[in-house]
């Protein structure tokens, strides 16, 4: 079974950083585009961030462009998303996904395996 295992969740103030991390099984991470998704309290979860699997293609949501990057250590079989310029609207349970065989996508329904997210606060 494919587990996808987040990290680096937490309370920062506006303006600050944060880095959340996800990691899996070799096998299924050297196989996988990437992707993050957030979901906010009463929202329906949302893009962020995705990847291909050489790294070498990223995509962002508008609302993060410039703000967030995403990237990912091969070796290491982990995806980072490092979160700059932070928001109270950030705030939000962020989810790691991958694409196993497939590109990197916006949409939901491409992403076969979930993690089981980290928790985002943004004070203001």
């Amino acid at each position: 079974q494919v587990q996808l295992v987040e990290s680096g969740g937490g309370l920062v103030q506006a303006g600050g950083s944060l880095r959340v991390s996800c990691s899996t099984s070799r096998r299924t991470f050297s196989y996988s585009a990437m992707g993050w998704f957030r979901q906010a309290p009463g929202k329906e979860r949302e893009f962020v961030a995705a990847i291909s699997q050489s790294g070498g293609s990223t995509y962002y949501a508008d609302s993060v462009k410039g703000r967030f990057t995403i990237s990912r250590d091969n070796a290491k079989s982990t995806v980072y998303l490092q979160m700059n310029s932070l928001k109270p609207e950030d705030t939000a349970i962020y989810y790691c996904a991958a694409n196993l065989y497939g590109r990197p996508s916006l949409l939901i329904t491409e992403y076969s395996y979930w993690g089981q997210g980290t928790q985002v606060t943004v004070s203001s």
